[in-house]
Order: C-alpha cells, then structure tokens, then sequence
C-alpha cells in the first residue's frame, strides 16, 4: 500500500487538478506532502513498535492509513486531500517499520532470509504497480469516481491486513515503560525537513540558494539530536536512538552501502524520463516496459535470499555486481539504438536490473538488522526505512538534475540519459566497494548483543 499510493498518484494529478481546480503548487503537495510525513515518522514509529509491541503499532498504522485513504478519496476539496495525505504519510511512518522489526524479533534465523525475500519484493513491485494501477483505475472510472478510486483501493485491503494481523500475528509484550522523548522526536523531525524538503523540492524549483543553506542546516541539528541521546543514555533513560547502535559494522557499514545504492537507483528515475519525454511512450507502455525488472526482482529474491545467511555480506556483492551489468547494458542499447529503442531491446538490461536489486537489497537491509539487538530492532527498522526514502529522494533529485541539465545545454534525451546512467553506474560501483567493510558473518555484533542481554534482563 506504501510503495503503490507512493506513485500511483502521479499518473492521476491532471485529472485531481480539473476536478478540484487545484492550484499547480497545492496537486505538488498531493505527492511532496505524503513523501516528508512519511520520512519524518518513520524512526519515531519504529521505536513505538519497541515499546508498545510491533502488532499494536502495525494495526493501528494500518488502520489509519485506511481511514485516511477513504478520506483522501471522498475529499471534496483540496484542503482535505492534503490533511488526508498527510495523514496517510503519517500512518504509512507507524505501520511500514514493523514489518521488518517483526522478522527480525519473530522468525528464526533459517526463516528469516526466506521472510525477508518476501518482504524485499514488495518495494519494487509496488512501485512498478503504481502507475500501471493509477492510469487503470483513473481511466477506467469506476462507479464515475473518476480518480478517487485510487484511494479507495486501499480501504479493503487495509481491512484485510488489519484482521490477519490481529487474528496470526504473535503479539509478545513491548517493554512499555519510559516516556517518548518528544525533545528528541522534534530535534530529528526538524533535521530530517531540512534535508529532504530541498532534495524533494530543489529540481523542481531550480535549486535556489536557500535549498542548500536548509541542507547544510541538517548538520548541526542531527549533531544536537546525538548529543541529545548520548545524554539521555548517561542518565539512565531511553534515548529515541542508541548512539551504540552505530559502532556495529554491520549498522553502520549496512546504512552507508544503502544509502549510495538508493542514490543510485535514481538512473532508473532518468531512463522513464527518457522513455515518456524523449521517445515519448505512453505511461502504460512505460510500464510495460519495465515490467520484465519485476521478474528479475521475484527471481533474486527467490534464489538469493534462502542463502543469505550463508552468503552473508556476498551476497548485496553479487547483487551489485548483476545491477552493474544491468545498468552497463542499458548504456549500451540507449547508445546504439537511439530514438529507434524499442522495450524489447530493454528487456535484458531491464530484467539484470530488477535481478541485481532482488539479490542486493533485502540482503542489505536482512544484514544490518542483524547488526541490532532484539530490543532495537524497531530504532534500526525505522532508520533503515529513512536511510531508503533519503536515497529514493536524493538520487532522482541529483541524477535528474544532471540528466535536465544535458537537455538545457543543447544536448539530446539519449546523451543525456546516458551521462545519468553512467553516474548510476559509479554509484553502484562505490556501493560494491563499501561491501568490502561489511563484517564477513551476519552474526550478531558485540553492541547489539549486549543489547539482546540487557533486554532479556530487563524483561
């Protein structure tokens, strides 16, 4: 539902804009206002899941973001379509983290690869399904809803998910003690707005002065947050994020390689560009498209992932490895084939990408959650999750600047998306060097299970 609503109301803004008479900056906001509430909640709602008990928060998360969707969809104008994205962003930060805390904590270790691969197909494949679903829906009119179906869809399915959660998931007991350190939540809110904001906004605004002096602002305000929490854990209370969680290889190492690898992925943002704008393809035929990554993504998975604990951290390296012969061949084919570039001379170079991105990403995340201990798993979970969404903003916000840049300077749609693409291609390259300081086995580090020990002690 998170990675669907996430694109699939891109295909349906004009239509909104003619039934709302929306202003071009308040249909902005339909998509920016969903994409920071949910950044900014993310950490927050992984630590009440430590607390409170990932069930509770994954059913309430859940719940709220299906009532907001109904509200979003029955929104008679924009002022309730923006509080109601929000809204949505705001549940999607309560109900997103536990699902990777909870196999964390719950699964055994043999299992946890297998839960895992699941879990990594669905980032891609909601994203892929968002805008084949937004133009369906929106052009098919149901019942006359025109677009407001597509919020709709999300209604069922939050019901569902609430009732099988409540009825199967095991629900063992948060510790539910200490207060929420609400000094600490704003602290970090504020730092993360002064990043994103700019990443997501700056292209689209021409990168004004401001958007880098609010950037650099991020700075001393996550150096004031850990300063915060280094203090609250000398007094003896619960810091929103353990400081020592960093010192593990596998946390910190694990962010790092995340966060380049994201960053990355913002060639593939470059390569849809050039399909619609440059060779200009229909939504739906971009769509299909990319459809053969959904493949490769449901092949990695299902391949890589029963060996993660075995491969340990070579297993992200083969992924990089498959997504930089992938990124290399589709150099190759936008370079030879020109305005010519048909989706079946992508498919190759599509279905290595979803393939690289199967193996490479749930193992990424499956090795640095492995890095915490059961108690930190929701902390770890929701900086995970941010760590992802900075990437997803930063890269498109970058490479896409690149890419709009060759166009202003004279330069055609395929020279400029290959400039994009070799950049993805460095990236990823980094990415797979930085593997290297990953820890050799994906066993618990030292801090995480001093952790484990003071959380069993504790309980």
């Amino acid at each position: 539902m998170d990675m669907v609503d996430n694109q699939i109301v891109n295909i349906a803004l004009p239509t909104i804009q003619r039934d709302l008479h929306a202003l071009p900056s308040a249909l902005q906001w339909t998509a920016t206002g969903y994409t920071l509430a949910f950044a900014l909640s993310l950490i927050s709602g992984g630590r009440l899941g430590d607390r409170f008990g990932h069930r509770a928060l994954f059913v309430i998360g859940t719940a709220g973001f299906g009532a907001a969707s109904l509200a979003a969809g029955a929104a008679p104008g924009m002022a309730v379509l923006l509080t109601a994205r929000v809204a949505q962003g705001v549940f999607a930060g309560l109900m997103v983290p536990q699902v990777l805390s909870f196999i964390h904590a719950e699964f055994p270790e043999q299992e946890r690869g297998k839960a895992m691969g699941f879990y990594g197909m669905t980032f891609p494949l909601g994203g892929l399904a968002g805008p084949l679903l937004g133009g369906l829906l929106t052009q098919a009119d149901l019942f006359g809803w025109q677009w407001r179906t597509i919020f709709f869809i999300n209604v069922p399915i939050a019901l569902i998910a609430c009732l099988g959660a409540a009825l199967v998931m095991p629900a063992p007991p948060g510790p539910g003690r200490g207060s929420t350190d609400l000094a600490g939540v704003l602290v970090l809110a504020a730092a993360l707005l002064a990043l994103l904001y700019p990443l997501v906004q700056g292209r689209e605004l021409g990168w004004p002065a401001w958007a880098f002096l609010l950037m650099a602002a991020a700075l001393p305000l996550l150096a004031l947050f850990f300063a915060m929490q280094r203090s609250l854990e000398r007094r003896g209370q619960e810091p929103l994020i353990r400081p020592g969680l960093f010192r593990g290889r596998a946390v910190s190492v694990g962010l790092l390689v995340m966060l380049i690898f994201y960053c990355g992925m913002g060639a593939f943002f470059v390569l849809t560009l050039h399909l619609q704008d440059g060779l200009h393809y229909s939504p739906l035929k971009t769509a299909l498209t990319m459809l053969p990554a959904t493949v490769g993504i449901v092949a990695g998975n299902g391949v890589g992932m029963p060996m993660a604990p075995r491969l340990g951290r070579r297993l992200p390296m083969i992924g990089l490895t498959v997504f930089l012969l992938g990124t290399a061949a589709m150099i190759v084919v936008v370079t030879r084939f020109g305005a010519g570039l048909t989706p079946w001379q992508l498919a190759v170079p599509v279905l290595l990408y979803g393939a690289g991105l199967g193996l490479g990403a749930s193992s990424l995340m499956l090795i640095t959650l492995t890095g915490a201990g059961t108690a930190d798993t929701g902390a770890v979970s929701g900086v995970v999750n941010t760590v992802m969404q900075l990437g997803a903003a930063a890269g498109p916000a970058t490479v896409g600047t690149v890419f709009f840049a060759g166009l202003a300077a004279g330069g055609d749609s395929v020279d400029a998306t290959r400039t994009s693409l070799l950049i993805g291609l460095a990236l990823f390259a980094v990415a797979l060097l930085a593997c290297f300081l990953l820890p050799r086995a994906t066993t618990p580090t030292p801090v995480a299970a001093q952790a484990d020990s003071r959380a069993t002690t504790n309980s």
